[in-house]
C-alpha cells in the first residue's frame, strides 16, 4: 500500500489543497512542518496523532520540522467561542523549552521557534510586507472567523492567520518547506499560507489536514473529566494513561489503533476479528494501551502500569511501592494520618465511616482492609510502621471504595 492510500485507510487525511499531493506524498522528498503553540509545558495525547503522522511521513522519506510558536503562543489562535486567555511571555518561553525537549526526546524532530523570525518585524513592515496580501473579505470567509463575528473577535485574534501564513512563507524561503500538515480546525490558516506564498513568490506549495480525533459522541479524544491526558508522565502517569486507553469505547478502539499505532493493516484487521469474536478479552484495548505507552514512555513504564493494574485488581497492595501507590490512587479521597491513631478514630475522623457504630459494623463484617489486608480490631494502632514505605496506608471500605492515608514527612 502506498503512503497516501495508507493515510486514507487510517483516517488521517481530511482536506488537501491539490490533487497533485497524492503523488508527491508517495514519492517522498518533501520538507514539511507541523506546528503547535506552547500554551502548556507538555503536549497532551490530542497532539499525538499529529506528530505520529509526521513520523509516518519521515519514515516514507519526507523531512519533518516541528514549529513551536513562541510568537503565536503570545497571541492565541481564535477559538470558536471566546478569546483565549493571554499567558505571559515568561510562561511562553518556559513552555517552549519544555515542549522542545519533549518533542526531541519522543519524536526526534528538529524544533524551531517562530519567535526567532517574528520578533524583529516592526508594525509598518508587517502591514506593508504581509498585511497587503490579505483581503478582509477572504479572511472573514474563513470558518473560525465567521463563527466569531456575532460574539465579537479582537484584532489580535484576527491577525493570527497572517502570522501563521508568515511562518509557512518564512520556512519555505529559508528551509525549502513545501508542505504544511495540521488538524482540520487549521484549514483556514494553512490555505491562507498557501495563498500568501503563491502571491509573494509564485511558488506552489501544499497542505493537508487530519480529522480531529474524537470520542463517539464528538468530544475530544483524551479529555477525561475536563482534564487533558499529558504526554509528561509526571503530569499523567503511565497507569492513568493505561486506564483511559483500556476503557475507550468499543466502537472506536479499532479507529484509534489505526490512528495511534504503527501496526500494519493486516495486524489491525486480525485484532479486529479477535475483538469481535471475544470482546470480553479486550485485546484491541490492551494493544492500544501497550503501543501508545511504549512509544511515549518506553517498555518499563508500560510494565509499571500493568503491575499497578494487576495489584489493584487482585488487592495485593503491598506489592506496590510508594510511587506506584501515588499513581494508582491519585484520584481517590486522601487524608493525613496522625501517628499512633486508633483504627476506629482514623475511620471516623476522616469520613470513611460516618460514626463509630458504623465503623464497628464494617469491621465486624470484614469490610475494611488496610494495604490489602482485612482488619477487624477497632483498637488497632496505625503508625508509620503500618504504612507502605512509612508513608501510605490504603484503606478500602466494601468492594470498591478506596481512601489514601498519608503520613507527613
Amino acid at each position: 500500500m502506498k503512503l497516501y492510500d495508507e493515510l486514507k485507510w487510517r483516517g488521517l487525511i481530511k482536506d488537501v489543497t491539490s490533487p497533485e499531493l497524492e503523488e508527491k506524498l508517495n514519492n517522498g522528498g518533501m520538507t514539511f512542518y507541523i506546528g503547535t503553540d506552547p500554551t502548556a509545558d507538555s503536549m497532551h495525547i490530542g497532539h499525538l496523532s499529529s506528530f505520529l503522522i509526521s513520523k509516518r511521513l519521515k519514515d516514507a522519506g519526507h523531512n519533518p520540522i516541528l514549529l513551536v510558536g513562541g510568537a503565536t503562543g503570545q497571541i492565541g489562535d481564535p477559538r470558536p467561542t471566546t478569546e483565549r486567555a493571554m499567558i505571559t511571555k515568561e510562561e511562553v518561553a518556559h513552555n517552549f523549552e519544555c515542549l522542545k525537549e519533549q518533542a526531541e526526546r519522543i519524536f526526534g524532530f528538529e524544533v524551531v521557534n517562530n519567535y526567532d523570525w517574528i520578533k524583529d518585524i516592526n508594525t509598518i513592515d508587517f502591514l506593508r510586507d504581509y498585511g497587503k496580501y490579505f483581503n478582509i473579505n477572504y479572511m472573514l470567509d474563513k470558518d473560525i472567523i465567521r463563527r466569531r463575528l456575532d460574539s465579537g473577535i479582537t484584532f489580535t485574534e484576527f491577525s493570527y492567520m497572517i502570522l501563521q501564513s508568515l511562518d509557512f512563507l518564512h520556512l519555505h524561503e529559508t528551509r525549502g518547506v513545501n508542505l504544511q500538515v495540521a488538524g482540520s480546525d487549521q484549514w483556514g490558516n494553512i490555505t491562507a499560507g498557501v495563498d500568501l506564498i503563491r502571491k509573494k513568490t509564485g511558488d506552489e506549495v501544499y497542505a493537508f489536514t487530519m480529522p480531529l480525533v474524537t470520542t463517539k459522541d464528538g468530544k475530544k479524544f483524551g479529555k477525561s473529566e475536563g482534564n487533558a491526558l499529558w504526554l509528561d508522565k509526571n503530569k499523567t502517569s503511565s497507569y492513568e494513561l493505561y486506564q483511559y486507553l483500556v476503557n475507550v469505547e468499543d466502537e472506536m478502539v479499532i479507529d484509534y489503533l489505526k490512528i495511534f499505532t504503527f501496526l500494519s493493516k493486516e495486524e489491525i484487521e486480525n485484532i479486529e476479528r479477535e475483538h469481535k469474536e471475544h470482546p470480553e478479552e479486550r485485546l484491541a484495548h490492551k494493544t492500544l494501551a501497550k503501543e501508545i505507552i511504549t512509544f511515549i514512555h518506553g517498555e518499563e513504564e508500560y510494565n509499571k502500569a500493568i503491575k499497578i493494574s494487576k495489584a489493584l485488581f487482585s488487592g495485593n497492595i503491598k506489592e506496590l511501592n510508594a510511587k506506584e501507590i501515588e499513581a494508582g490512587f491519585k484520584d481517590v479521597p486522601s487524608f493525613n494520618i496522625t501517628d499512633n491513631v486508633s483504627l476506629i478514630d482514623m475511620l471516623v475522623n476522616n469520613g470513611i465511616c460516618q460514626s463509630r457504630r458504623e465503623a464497628r459494623e464494617f469491621l465486624n463484617a470484614g469490610s475494611i482492609t488496610l494495604n490489602g489486608e482485612k482488619v477487624q480490631d477497632e483498637n488497632m494502632i496505625i503508625n508509620k510502621e503500618s504504612a507502605i514505605e512509612n508513608k501510605f496506608v490504603v484503606v478500602r471500605r466494601g468492594k470498591k471504595k478506596y481512601y489514601l492515608g498519608k503520613f507527613e514527612a
